[in-house]
């Protein structure tokens, strides 16, 4: 088969993988084609946690079809058993003849053992296919195996002014529904949300994902599994009666300073947590929630949805990747608040930002851009 033939294979394997951006979580996202006599016998894609994974999937539509057949895969198929059996035996015994990979797992569990027990099988391994574009499949999953963090987005709204609320703390709203609906599918995306206590007790958000208002095909099974709510509270003052503590699924209060007789009323509430990590000068270390986000909570992508001050310290400490800024064609005026507190002084001390896309939604524009660091 021709070069080009492979790469198109491995480009619907992509697209079949991004069919579970919302429901693969803590997984990867991960698609599988195969091929016999120039001919796609069988597709799949990791669904769900839990479920079949994609190879599987693709087998089963193939049958005996697939014996002799090739298999692309976006991600190396794994040979350890978890929640289901190792893909690679799957493939070994129906008799696949050779595997095209995307890349390599970075899971420490596989990060190479797939590609060798297939080579050891007489199966036929090419690796490095299209893997730029697959490694865009799943940047959290990377990011937490490799470095033991999440991926951190912030979602950011300002007016054309570069403001993101009234001095009073006042936002809602700035953007209009067609924005605000486009937010439902980064929440969707997310394996946990973080929020400032500031924004809880501005405008009491639930931080939920709304089917109702989430406009991709999958709305219901990609709403069906809530995202963590998170929110730094270093001296425990939310009140027991927010509605982030109430949503569907779990949320966690993060705290510096230990105030016992009101951790008992907030772990009273069912599906809460509380959590006390190091403080600096009283404020939760940011660095060890998202070390905390990844390790104990197997988050892959984390969306924050805080205020300047929040997003400021988030920026300073280095740990967003990327951020979703969206603009409204209005004006907020100069007491307002900034996007960023940022206490710069000099053109010396500023953030260069790289924007990797901009486009409308609604009335808005919605700006894509990440830091860029020496």
């Amino acid at each position: 088969m021709s070069q080009a033939f492979h790469y198109n294979i491995m480009a619907r394997a992509i697209q079949l993988a991004e069919r579970g951006l919302y429901t693969t979580m803590p997984n990867p996202r991960v698609g599988c084609v195969l091929v016999k006599a120039g001919q796609i016998v069988g597709e799949g894609w990791h669904i769900k946690a839990g479920e079949g994974h994609a190879e599987v999937n693709a087998l089963a539509v193939a049958g005996a079809k697939a014996k002799g057949a090739t298999a692309y895969v976006t991600l190396e198929p794994c040979c350890h058993q978890g929640k289901t059996p190792p893909c690679c035996d799957a493939l070994i015994a129906a008799g696949v003849s050779s595997v095209f990979i995307g890349m390599q797992d970075p899971n420490p569990q596989v990060a190479g053992q797939g590609i060798k027990r297939l080579r050891d099988a007489g199966v036929s391994v090419s690796q490095g296919l299209l893997e730029d574009r697959v490694a865009l499949l799943n940047p959290g999953f990377i990011r937490r195996m490799q470095r033991g963090m999440p991926y951190v987005r912030a979602k950011l709204a300002m007016s054309l002014d570069g403001r993101t609320a009234m001095a009073s703390g006042e936002s809602q709203w700035i953007t209009g529904s067609s924005a605000r609906s486009d937010v439902q599918r980064l929440r969707a995306q997310s394996c946990a949300i973080v929020t400032g206590i500031g924004s809880i007790l501005n405008d009491n958000s639930a931080l939920t994902v709304r089917a109702n208002e989430l406009s991709v095909s999958n709305a219901t099974a990609a709403a069906e599994k809530q995202p963590l709510r998170v929110v730094l509270d270093s001296t425990l003052s939310i009140e027991p009666d927010a509605k982030l503590l109430h949503g569907p699924g779990l949320s966690v209060v993060v705290a510096a300073v230990a105030k016992p007789a009101k951790e008992e009323l907030l772990l009273a509430l069912p599906n809460v947590q509380v959590w006390y990590l190091p403080g600096v000068d009283g404020r939760v270390d940011l660095t060890q929630l998202m070390r905390r986000l990844a390790e104990q909570a197997s988050c892959n992508e984390v969306l924050i949805e805080a205020g300047s001050v929040l997003a400021g310290a988030m920026l300073q400490a280095g740990l967003i990747d990327e951020m979703i800024i969206y603009m409204a064609p209005k004006l907020l005026g100069s007491r307002a608040r900034p996007l960023f507190e940022l206490p710069i002084d000099s053109m010396a001390e500023q953030q260069p930002l790289a924007i990797k896309d901009i486009r409308a939604v609604g009335d808005d524009m919605r700006i894509t851009a990440v830091p860029l660091v020496d």
